[in-house]
């Protein structure tokens, strides 16, 4: 099957992720499932055919050494596509994302403007975007940079691996590098980020406690530092980036998120029901005095709480999201529980508004 009959199909039939491998049909994920895009068999001739075809030899260096790589690939002028590349039962598989370089409102991807906006007009400090893979983290934060370029004059440096969406400066100007083509890694880019100038800097991920060290120190400087996060919900956030230090610094990290840490806005994308498609269901939590006070002592089992009472600071939980799309007929109740971090609480209240 030709490569670009692939990228087709999946801007076509709306795949968001499709799966190459050699001796299968071609499969991809549609919405949250992952079902038959064509019945083509797929050889592993194919394969190593695509493979050669689509990759630099900085790239076949990589894969020779590493057994697996990652790119983006340009197709039209609407789309780009990550790559990965990796072996299974010694042949390569490629696993390949759709990624639409039309940057939507917050409003087109449902999700509220009134919180993120908030987010995007801080001056300083770490806001965190979190949720599983395909949650919808990199559209959000996509989103959130072109806000800002929209509406506000400044420098914003982005660091990935690799880029994904591509921006055009308006009011901002707007710096892109890639780790492994620009900057050999994200702590020398973050190192290197206070020689630059920027009022704006997006981490693609925080995978380790250097990275996350030198993202901290940058917010300090007075830089707002904008990141993503592979955690369930803003007390895990937390958590995880405690535990990337040793005990000895917890107390430490501990004072510095208390001041540091502007919020977290974790997301997830549900099956609709209304009509077809996803829509996300997010929890949002802002360093209110009462969350930073928690902390600083500690106590992260008390956050959720304070973030079901936070409506005045635009604070909510996934529960109390999850409620809302119920009622409003966008997602089934049997699927809000399945969603739920808190099943049991969310089933007393479903069942409190005759919703099962």
């Amino acid at each position: 099957m030709d490569f670009k009959q692939i990228l087709d199909l999946m801007v076509t039939k709306d795949v968001s992720d499709i799966f190459l491998r050699a001796n299968s049909a071609l499969k991809g994920r549609i919405y949250a499932n992952i079902e038959m895009v064509s019945d083509d068999i797929v050889s592993v001739k194919d394969v190593e055919n695509i493979v050669d075809e689509i990759t630099s030899e900085e790239d076949k260096k990589k894969l020779d050494s590493n057994h697996s790589c990652e790119f983006t690939y340009w197709y039209r002028d609407n789309w780009r596509f990550r790559i990965g590349i990796f072996y299974q039962r010694n042949t390569p598989v490629l696993a390949i994302r759709k990624i639409d370089l039309r940057i939507p409102s917050f409003e087109k991807l449902n999700l509220p403007s009134n919180i993120l906006e908030r987010y995007c007009r801080e001056k300083r400090g770490m806001v965190l975007l979190t949720g599983i893979t395909g949650s919808g983290k990199s559209t959000t934060i996509a989103s959130m940079i072109q806000h800002i370029n929209n509406n506000f004059g400044y420098h914003i440096l982005t660091i990935e691996e690799p880029i994904e969406s591509t921006f055009k400066d308006n009011l901002s100007v707007i710096n892109q590098r890639e780790i492994g083509n620009d900057v050999l890694s994200y702590e020398d880019a973050l190192k290197q980020a206070t020689l630059h100038s920027p009022d704006v800097i997006y981490i693609g991920n925080i995978r380790d406690a250097s990275t996350c060290h030198a993202a901290l120190s940058a917010a300090e400087t007075g830089i707002l530092v904008f990141s993503t996060i592979h955690t369930i919900n803003a007390t895990s956030t937390i958590e995880r980036i405690i535990n990337f230090f040793p005990p000895h610094q917890h107390k430490f990290i501990n004072n510095q998120l208390s001041f540091l840490l502007k919020g977290v806005f974790s997301q997830r994308l549900i099956p609709r029901c209304d009509e077809p498609g996803l829509i996300p269901a997010y929890e949002s939590m802002y360093l209110s005095p009462s969350i930073s006070r928690l902390i600083r002592e500690n106590k992260f089992w008390e956050i959720p709480q304070y973030i079901a009472s936070g409506e005045l600071y635009g604070m909510n939980t996934f529960n109390q999201c999850l409620l809302k799309l119920a009622e409003a007929k966008k997602i089934l109740p049997k699927v809000a529980l399945d969603y739920s971090d808190k099943r049991e609480d969310l089933e007393m209240e479903l069942r409190n508004r005759e919703l099962l």
